[in-house]
């Protein structure tokens, strides 16, 4: 009350520009730029404009930074932008993808400040779900369903054929853990390490024996909010592939958070044995990754979740250069599966497909996400992009925006799979561009990143951390100290996933997955240096 307008201002936009400044982004500009937003979404599918693209990345990062303050509450279905006392689904936290996908872009697009509100709901939960793993379920740690709110409740809300999901904690957990990878700071590791710890512990109760093949799955479950149709509306399962995929990631990253803690080597061990009983992913008879533990998928089922591919984006189990036949089943099922979806569907197949190395793909879902609400059709068709750039999954859900601000970074780069692969899905529409900012795993951040005519020019990276740094890149480039990289990579932070061999049908018929081309260095870096490589021509 003491200040004037123009002091709260000028306060204002300097607290903002202090987080939106540290990415800009480059995707080449044309006339367009200078329409009308609405007519610029009504137009994007059928013109040139790649500005926009870039403008609905940078609206992506101002709604995160908006509606995910440092010591306030995170981002829920609406962000902070639900104006109704009665608002849709209670505007709350649907935590079977959807608060999960609305902080994709955080760690990476440099808003790690933004990610902290959604840290501590799950340290929260990690509380109050101790009491439903108790009583519920008789067991140890701790759990939480599909949704929750602020009040952080833990047991099953709403229809059972989705409410019935034990995963919640799960999937809410692997944030703990990646904001480490990023970081590299054990001091935070160990503020989040109980939580971690307590996620494991439930599951260690909770699988049950699955008796034809005696692996070890969760149950009662379901693949959320879908169901085989050849079984109408009976949706509770066993070991689906969702959940298989999610106790192998909460098993994994809390086993390498204990071992960077150096503490709990019994449990360790005990998580290490119960892993290797967890089903395999499995391969069905029309060559898709199956969805159920039996071979259940329809091809012709266009349901919005897909959420069997969790193991593709964002957990990264599958793989083009570890496990090729997984990762064609996996494109074979978003085939199937079809692109035009509700708004946040589609941000997650932007993810998927960019996963997939596919940019023009890719750029097809951007392409089905910003055309005007209402105009795609099909099944499950309510998605696209409001006049003010907004999400519709009707009414409004912000997730889908924070879906594909993260699907453009996944794009232009990703830090998985034991290295930093730049460019794995650049698009035919944006040849020439640049980005600076972003931030990759193991501490690199990536200070400027330029391609021409659809190769790579020049990166220039900054370690904080020291270690190696491996690059996957689509053509030769040089540099000071910049070797052929061979073998597993060193660096603790991008260690190899140990997935068990595919169950293949016999009637799978797949074929040899289509890889690109790419050439993989390393170079030794130091903390605090930066490192910049070009083409070489």
């Amino acid at each position: 009350m003491q200040k004037s307008y123009r002091r709260l201002s000028k306060d204002h936009i300097t607290a903002y520009q202090k987080y939106f400044n540290r990415v800009q982004i480059n995707l080449g500009k044309t006339p367009s730029a200078g329409l009308p937003t609405d007519q610029r979404v009504a137009e994007f599918a059928k013109g040139n404009d790649p500005q926009l693209a870039a403008l609905y990345y940078q609206f992506g990062r101002y709604l995160l930074i908006s509606s995910s303050q440092p010591g306030g509450q995170p981002a829920n279905l609406q962000g902070i932008w639900n104006n109704k006392m009665n608002p849709p689904w209670g505007s709350k936290y649907t935590i079977n993808i959807n608060t999960e996908m609305n902080y994709w872009p955080a760690e990476e697009s440099n808003l790690s400040e933004m990610h902290g509100p959604l840290i501590e709901m799950v340290k929260e939960l990690s509380e109050t779900g101790k009491e439903t793993a108790r009583v519920m379920y008789g067991a140890a740690g701790w759990v939480t369903h599909h949704n929750t709110d602020l009040w952080r409740i833990s047991g099953p809300v709403d229809a059972i054929n989705y409410g019935m999901w034990p995963m919640g904690g799960a999937w809410l957990s692997r944030h703990l853990f990646e904001k480490y990878l990023y970081n590299g700071d054990r001091e935070y590791l160990k503020t989040v390490y109980p939580a971690l710890k307590g996620a494991a512990q439930f599951y260690l109760d909770f699988l049950v024996e699955e008796p034809v093949k005696g692996w070890m799955v969760v149950s009662p479950s379901m693949s959320p909010e879908n169901s085989p149709k050849s079984h109408q509306e009976i949706s509770i399962a066993a070991g689906t592939t969702m959940d298989n995929q999610l106790v192998f990631d909460l098993f994994t990253n809390t086993i390498r958070a204990a071992e960077a803690l150096n503490t709990d080597v019994v449990l360790i061990d005990k998580l290490k044995k119960m892993r290797m009983r967890l089903p395999p992913m499995q391969v069905g008879q029309y060559g898709q990754l199956q969805e159920w533990i039996q071979d259940l998928d329809n091809p012709n089922d266009k349901h919005r979740h897909v959420s069997h591919l969790f193991g593709l984006y964002p957990a990264g189990q599958i793989s083009p250069y570890h496990t090729p036949q997984l990762f064609e089943a996996a494109k074979n099922s978003m085939i199937q599966r079809g692109d035009v979806s509700t708004g946040w569907s589609m941000g997650w197949k932007v993810n998927l497909w960019a996963r997939l190395q596919d940019g023009n793909h890719a750029y097809k879902l951007i392409t089905n996400q910003l055309t005007p609400a209402g105009v795609n059709q099909g099944e499950n068709s309510g998605g696209g992009t409001y006049p003010n750039l907004f999400d519709a999954h009707p009414p409004f859900q912000i997730d889908g925006n924070f879906g594909c601000t993260a699907g453009i970074t996944e794009m232009l780069m990703q830090s998985h799979d034991e290295a930093i692969h730049l460019l794995p899905a650049l698009p035919d529409a944006w040849k020439d561009g640049s980005i600076s900012g972003l931030r990759a795993r193991g501490g690199f951040e990536i200070e400027r990143l330029v391609w021409k005519d659809g190769h790579l020019y020049e990166v220039v990276i900054k370690s904080t951390l020291g270690g190696k740094c491996r690059l996957r890149v689509p053509n030769q480039i040089k540099g000071r100290k910049l070797a052929v990289a061979a073998g597993n990579n060193p660096n603790p932070f991008f260690q190899s996933l140990e997935v068990k061999p595919a169950i293949i049908s016999a009637t799978a018929g797949l074929r040899p997955a289509e890889i690109k081309d790419t050439l993989l260095y390393e170079v030794d870096t130091k903390p605090g240096k930066t490192y910049k490589f070009k083409i070489s021509q």
